[in-house]
């Protein structure tokens, strides 16, 4: 591990003032993504703002509807947090799904989704990799690649998004609130994370010296019909081959609105509105449901060793369009 300065900052403005001074700096929080980063030598900062002292560690209602998740509460504390258990109940059944009950206990909402692929050639630095080193190419295309994407690739990187809890935010239509050096915006969290194409180095759309401060949810809940189906090598403290998350409006066995996110498939938590449409206002059916899973994978590719996810993603999101209608949540 390389050395580096330490910071604690008080305030979510002196953080990003903080990063604005120095190159090469980096918010810490929970710190489980990050300071593994550090130990291989991937990601060798120079500077560490420590941002846990700031007011971000709230969760708490919005006022025209919805709920605001501050960037410091823990995975753990927002997965058993009544008001998420209650009216989110797929955002806490994603989160449950992820990494392990002490990480869960660590990470933090703003850390999350900025968790960096476990692709193996990323963390080998004695291989050429377009994320860690752009322009040296990427292993996994003609290598060992079981575990990469099979949609929204490039030449330059077929890499995957690990995060359990991006998937669910992108279905439920989350955003993201974030203070930078130009002040403050909010954006869609579908928006938030990139594909490769040609800058696969890039795994978002922050700007340099941004801080997510929070994460809102919206007042339509979806607090019945969902599941969080998660297909992995074992049942705990593994990375998913497929996962899928699954919002549903019903009325009967009518599907009047249907949300649908991918994960383990692609650079990004994967959603297609356009196939969804297809299942708005059709009957909860095996044959509609196939013919969603069709639509949402007849652009994906294999590179070999992952051709297998194409058929494990159709029947995943099968099963899950399935247990959403025929086990709905209490």
């Amino acid at each position: 591990m390389n050395s580096f300065s330490y910071i604690r900052a008080t305030a979510p403005a002196e953080a990003v003032s903080q990063v604005a001074r120095q190159s090469e700096a980096k918010f810490v929080a929970g710190g489980t993504n990050l300071f593994d980063l550090m130990k291989e030598s991937v990601e060798q900062p120079e500077h560490i703002i420590d941002i846990n002292r700031l007011d971000l560690a709230k969760i708490e209602p919005l006022s025209e509807g919805g709920l605001r998740l501050g960037a410091l509460v823990t995975n753990a504390d927002t997965a058993w947090n009544e008001s998420v258990e209650r009216d989110y109940p797929l955002l806490s059944k994603a989160i449950l799904a992820g990494a392990s009950p002490q990480l869960r206990n660590m990470a933090t909402n703003g850390g999350n989704p900025l968790q960096r692929t476990r692709c193996y050639y990323f963390y080998d630095l004695a291989t050429p990799c377009n994320k860690r080193e752009p322009g040296t190419g990427c292993s996994a295309l003609n290598g060992f690649n079981r575990i990469h994407a099979i949609l929204g690739t490039s030449e330059h990187c077929i890499a995957t998004h690990p995060s359990d809890m991006c998937v669910a935010l992108t279905a439920l239509d989350a955003t993201v609130n974030i203070t930078g050096l130009h002040g403050e915006r909010t954006i869609d969290f579908a928006d938030l994370h990139r594909l490769p194409g040609d800058t696969p180095h890039l795994d978002n759309n922050l700007e340099y010296g941004d801080l997510i401060t929070s994460i809102d949810l919206p007042q339509k809940q979806f607090k019945t019909n969902v599941a969080y189906l998660k297909l992995r090598d074992r049942q705990s403290y593994a990375f998913a081959l497929v996962s899928v998350a699954v919002a549903l409006e019903m009325d009967g066995d009518l599907i009047k609105e249907a949300h649908v996110a991918l994960g383990g498939v692609a650079h990004k938590p994967w959603r297609d509105k356009v196939a969804e449409e297809q299942l708005n206002g059709q009957m909860a059916t095996a044959e509609n449901f196939r013919a969603f899973a069709d639509s949402v994978l007849s652009g994906g590719i294999g590179y070999g060793h992952n051709t297998f996810k194409i058929e494990l993603a159709r029947r995943a999101i099968v099963r899950a369009l399935t247990t959403a209608v025929t086990e709905p949540v209490a």
